[in-house]
């Protein structure tokens, strides 16, 4: 008799969504909106982060196998919106690691002992390009060899840096120092009559994002139907009190204005760590807070691609996409999304500002990201209807009316997160608006468009192909 697998547990499963989520670079730009970032996170939150995971959930329980968001929108809306949808949760995912190795180098500046390294552009775009080939040269060893390598940077990249701001944020307030984000803050509510205000509103959307991948392990928990909200609700709680503490540690020390987007974590330990005259210990924070965004890349690098891979058995990419090494690694998707890594840090080129480069790069993956997630959404409104037959061990409660409430929610914080991803923040110096504008439309339409075209070119012999090799094994 085959062994009973051990079911995980709400504790473990709450930690896994909180590894998938959160992440110190978010803190800089939550500190940046001043008293906005409260009514920010719980936007995200409660209108985009519960929606997205209980959506999931019920999808990842009613189809198990080749689960995932291409299977999702496929069994909804076919096989070209399907392909579409695991396109840009793979695309966003790859102009996302020019984002996070950015926040990276920034960190590394303080190693260096030299805080101006993180505005040289050719020092980013060297770290940059260093750090993630170096990562995708792991991934090509497997998963045993990128996998340890991760666990330590998480827990020691992440895990130490944060709590440790978190303290001395509270020490820097108990001492009596001024508390910049209250003197310089408008309210809690940020204006709506101005969407530049709101920019930054989609940059924390993304900060929400991802837990659709963790969805697919439900039926790995015990009772699923009660384990699955208390875990989504645990972990949330560790994310909201993660970011909220965090962010206002940066943004108590440093004005709005002055914070870097790429290295506001460490402007923060710099002056809380000067007070307590540690500043030995700002090399070593750099190392750190280095340390996770690079393993957190490491971790990334393998996954999203593996999801496209997917899709190869049911023939919707050509055979040189299909190869996977000795390792069974998809290596030739990685050597595609290694070249559109490279081309996308040399925005930092082009883009006179850093902050300014950081968060454009940042926009198009939010824009990206946000059309799979309204693709997302409607699948399962659709499905209710479509295939009201399937069982689905965790099912959104309330019938109908219900999976409408739920996903309409998180539809109409998606569709107005998506609006105002396109207008440039008014936090930020933008000497063109238009360029501005014009890279996030043409971006949005080169990668969208790119999995359209692929469909078209399909041939019935991909599949043939897939079909030889599994015969030949």
């Amino acid at each position: 008799m085959a062994k009973k697998m051990k079911k995980m547990g709400v504790f473990i499963f709450a930690m896994m969504n909180v590894a998938i989520v959160l992440s110190l670079r978010g803190l800089p730009l939550l500190a940046k909106t001043g008293m906005h970032m409260v009514f920010f996170i719980l936007f995200a939150s409660f209108l985009f982060l519960i929606p997205s995971a209980l959506v999931s959930a019920e999808l990842a329980t009613g189809w198990v196998k080749d689960g995932g968001i291409y299977r999702w929108v496929k069994e909804a809306f076919g096989s070209k919106l399907g392909f579409t949808a695991i396109w840009l949760q793979w695309i966003q995912n790859t102009i996302w690691y020019a984002t996070v190795l950015a926040f990276a180098a920034g960190a590394i500046s303080y190693l260096f002992l030299n805080p101006s390294l993180s505005y040289n552009k050719y020092f980013i775009i060297a770290i940059i390009l260093i750090v993630y080939w170096g990562a995708t040269f792991i991934n090509f060893r497997g998963l045993k060899a990128a996998s340890w390598f991760t666990t330590i940077c998480v827990i020691g990249g992440t895990i130490v840096p944060a709590a440790l701001i978190i303290i001395l944020g509270f020490l820097w307030v108990f001492l009596g120092n001024p508390i910049e984000f209250v003197n310089t803050s408008h309210g809690f509510f940020p204006d709506f009559k101005n969407f530049e205000n709101l920019a930054f509103l989609a940059g924390t959307v993304l900060l929400f994002s991802g837990i659709e991948v963790n969805a697919v392990h439900v039926l790995d928990l015990e009772s699923p139907k009660k384990s699955y909200p208390k875990a989504i609700f645990l972990a949330l709680a560790i994310i909201i009190i993660t970011f909220l503490l965090g962010s206002f540690s940066v943004a108590a020390s440093i004005p709005a204005e002055d914070i870097s987007l790429t290295a506001g974590i460490m402007q923060g330990f710099k002056d809380m760590l000067h007070m307590f005259k540690l500043d030995w210990l700002l090399p070593v924070m750099g190392f750190l807070v280095a340390f996770g965004a690079i393993g957190s890349v490491t971790a990334w690098i393998g996954g999203p691609s593996k999801g496209l891979l997917a899709t190869a058995k049911h023939g919707e990419l050509p055979p040189y996409l299909q190869y996977t090494n000795k390792n069974n690694v998809q290596t030739h998707i990685l050597w595609i999304q290694g070249l559109i890594v490279t081309v996308l840090a040399f925005v930092f080129l082009v883009i006179p500002n850093v902050n300014t480069a950081y968060f454009l790069l940042t926009a198009l993956t939010i824009v990206l990201y946000l059309i799979m997630y309204i693709l997302l959404y409607l699948s399962g409104i659709v499905l209710r209807y479509k295939q009201p037959n399937v069982k689905r061990p965790y099912k959104i409660p309330g019938g109908n009316f219900g999976m409408w409430l739920v996903a309409g929610i998180g539809l109409i914080a998606v569709v107005f997160a998506f609006i105002v991803g396109f207008f440039p923040p008014a936090l930020l110096e933008i000497e063109s608006p238009g360029i501005y504008v014009s890279f996030l439309i043409i971006g949005t339409l080169v990668f969208v468009a790119a999995p359209i075209i692929i469909n078209h070119f399909k041939k019935p012999s991909w599949v043939k192909k897939i079909t030889k090799k599994k015969g030949n094994k």
